[in-house]
């Protein structure tokens, strides 16, 4: 089968984003509008004397010119954005003034700091720098503007990802003078449901509850109420609150902390299903066939009080002796026959979860388990969500939906090629449905190679957003579906939830005329801000993991080669799910060449091979907490000419695990902050596959 066209080659003038710098300290850029794999790399010539070095993340206009294949140069035209560049790193002192080192792993050179423009920082400081005008000889130089404290240990990792993508911390005085008045809402025009035996299912460490269900057998179905905390009660269209929630989009998570979209006293008060409290909420009161099938919904608000706050484990060990579980375990299983009728993709890749020890070092790197109590609280939210699309979809009335595209030609054309070689051929023509996905998932399941297969999976789809134009879910098979079950932390179902109020008339806080018109471009945003969210989330994570392996230098790992690159080979560890980068300068004395096509690096004069999954042993080289990046050693034993299929290396046999040192760590103490990051390790990680 013949592969994807190659993308037509840059021309004339590209907008570009700078991505890293070299040695040298110059720029490097990538086309902002590319959508193929392997974008090519723009070397920007320095800037004209006394105007700033470019910095990572500034978009720019440039005129190209080819250098050869995947590689251009640019000069720019225009910088598209007015805020200059800014540096995040590590500060160290030099005669003269000092030097920051980056903490993005994709700029390779360090910058300068004058005499007189250090800001106080201290040797080994986390800083924010801005570039300044560049005499266009050696290192770029810059101003320190701000201290962020200390640039080790796992505080630091959290740390470096939120200024890295600026995400805010600091809650406007008027909006938590709002939150300070908030008050118990009043009982007039609510429906009553402290009566009905709810109850939350979170992670073990989750601080704020924004989802209660209850199940009970209807004829020969169910009938399922999720009830949802009131958050449109406590957060008014244009006010303070508002406008910060708005602008933060959604909150963030992380090991040691988390960025709340809104303030404590709400996300974790009153805005919080506390068991035993009273809380106002909105419902969805869904009546479910045997089949799993949605026949009937109506939406309310009301008043409810939580019977038990529940973990996910809780739950499990409960659900053949509790009677408020029993037929929410029934109510589940009728929904996941109808989501299997349906086809949905059902990406069960490995999640892991940071654990963080009592002095601010990562303990564990642990693999989470996936229980069935995970899926019923999933399947409850879909159920809820998609009742939610269809009642304001039905109605004609202003939705912020989630969408998801079918994937792309080009996507579906390459990932063919890859499955083909590992023996999971997809015919072709065949018709493009999450089913096509879920029956190569299902061949794949049990065997070595089913978590690559997700992720390759994956990698084919297109990105979830938020819209005021329905085009359906294509991961999920659903014709409609709209995000309202988790308005504590997302923007997007604050707004689902005013639009019902508007609707169904259920009192103050719905959506306005001007709201409902300005949705297309609230879209865009909280998409956004949510795809920030989640990079800063896996940058963190990366960086943790990296400082957890940082005592490993020179083991041994039984891995897979989840990526291939005319540069290297990027490899996933099976023992914690570490990803890192194998150079093609380390591997054997040879002529290595690409195929992008079928996902291989070959040796021209030995005839080795190496494959995306094939299963080699590593040895890890260097571990750099400060940019999360891994480098790893390949090992003898990988595949042989022609890419031998026998003789693969062990990858069962496990490396002895790191053991924690007695005495002080040396990751240094943790910064004092929130705990909670529980919440992404548990219900958010279910939640967000939508």
């Amino acid at each position: 089968m013949r592969g994807p066209r190659p993308r037509e080659p840059l021309a004339g003038v590209v907008e570009a984003r700078v991505s890293g710098t070299d040695a040298d300290g110059t720029a490097l850029a990538r086309p902002v509008d590319w959508s193929g794999r392997d974008p090519p790399l723009i070397r920007l010539l320095p800037e004209p004397a006394g105007r700033p070095a470019l910095a990572p993340g500034q978009r720019l206009l440039a005129r190209v010119h080819p250098l050869g294949p995947g590689r251009y140069e640019g000069r720019t035209l225009r910088l598209l954005e007015a805020a200059p560049g800014r540096v995040l790193g590590i500060f160290r002192p030099a005669p003269g003034g000092g030097r920051i080192v980056p903490t993005d792993r994709r700029a390779k050179a360090e910058w300068v700091v004058p005499a007189g423009q250090t800001g106080g920082a201290e040797p080994g400081e986390l800083v924010l720098a801005e570039p300044l005008p560049h005499p266009g000889a050696g290192l770029a130089p810059a101003r320190i503007l701000s201290c962020l404290g200390p640039g080790e240990g796992a505080a630091a990792a959290t740390r470096i990802a939120i200024h890295a993508h600026d995400l805010p911390t600091v809650f406007p005085p008027e909006a938590l003078a709002e939150a300070a008045r908030a008050r118990a809402a009043p009982r007039p025009g609510r429906e009553d449901l402290t009566a009905l035996p709810l109850v939350t299912i979170d992670g073990e460490d989750a601080r704020d509850f924004d989802d209660a269900v209850f199940a009970e057998p209807q004829g020969t179905g169910f009938r399922l109420v999720v009830a949802i905390a009131d958050v449109a009660h406590y957060v008014r269209p244009g006010s303070a609150l508002d406008r910060e929630a708005r602008r933060r989009g959604n909150s963030a998570y992380f090991p040691d902390q988390v960025v709340p979209m809104l303030p404590e006293r709400l996300s974790n008060h009153w805005c919080s299903l506390l068991p035993g409290a009273r809380r106002p909420c909105l419902f969805a009161e869904i009546s479910l066939d045997a089949a799993g099938e949605i026949r009937g919904h109506r939406f309310g608000r009301a008043l409810m009080q939580s019977t038990a706050r529940l973990t996910y484990e809780q739950a499990e060990a409960g659900r053949g002796s509790d009677p408020r579980l029993l037929p929410l375990y029934g109510a589940y299983g009728a929904l996941a026959q109808a989501r299997a009728r349906r086809g949905a993709l059902d990406l069960d890749l490995p999640e892991r979860r940071v654990i963080l020890d009592g002095a601010g070092g990562v303990a564990e790197v642990a693999l989470r388990v996936r229980l069935d109590s995970h899926r019923l609280i999933e399947e409850c939210m879909i159920a809820a969500n998609v009742a939610a699309a269809r009642t304001l979809g039905g109605a004609g009335a202003p939705c912020l939906y989630r969408i998801h595209a079918a994937p792309g030609d080009e996507k579906l054309a390459a990932l063919r090629e890859v499955l083909g070689g590992l023996g999971l051929a997809v015919p072709p023509g065949a018709a493009v449905g999450p089913g096509v996905f879920a029956a190569v998932l299902a061949r794949a399941a049990g065997t070595p190679i089913a978590p690559l297969v997700s992720l390759l999976v994956l990698r084919a789809q297109t990105q979830a957003a938020y819209a005021a134009q329905n085009i359906g879910h294509f991961g999920l098979g659903l014709p409609a579906y709209a995000h309202f079950t988790s308005p504590i932390r997302r923007y997007a179902d604050l707004l689902v939830h005013r639009s019902l109020i508007a609707l169904l008339g259920l009192g103050a806080g719905g959506i306005g005329a001007e709201e409902a018109a300005a949705l297309p471009e609230i879209g865009r945003d909280v998409t956004g801000c949510e795809r920030r969210a989640v990079a800063a989330e896996r940058e963190a994570f990366d960086r943790h993991l990296a400082l957890f392996m940082a005592d490993q230098l020179g083991a041994r790992f039984p891995a897979r080669i989840s990526g291939v690159t005319r540069f290297g080979l990027f490899v996933t560890l099976h023992a914690n799910g570490a990803n890192g980068f194998v150079p093609a300068a380390t591997l054997p004395p040879d002529r290595w060449m690409h195929d992008p096509t079928h996902e291989t690096l070959s040796g021209r004069h030995s005839r080795q091979s190496f494959r995306l999954g094939d299963a080699v042993e590593v040895r890890l080289a260097e571990a750099a907490p400060l940019t999360g990046g891994l480098v790893f050693t390949l090992l003898r034993g990988g595949p042989g000419p022609d890419r031998a299929r026998q003789g693969r290396p062990a990858e069962h046999a496990q490396p002895k695990p790191a053991q924690p040192k007695p005495g002080k760590p040396k990751h240094g103490k943790p910064k004092p902050g929130k705990p909670g990051g529980g919440k992404a390790a548990g219900k958010k990680a279910a939640k967000r596959r939508g």
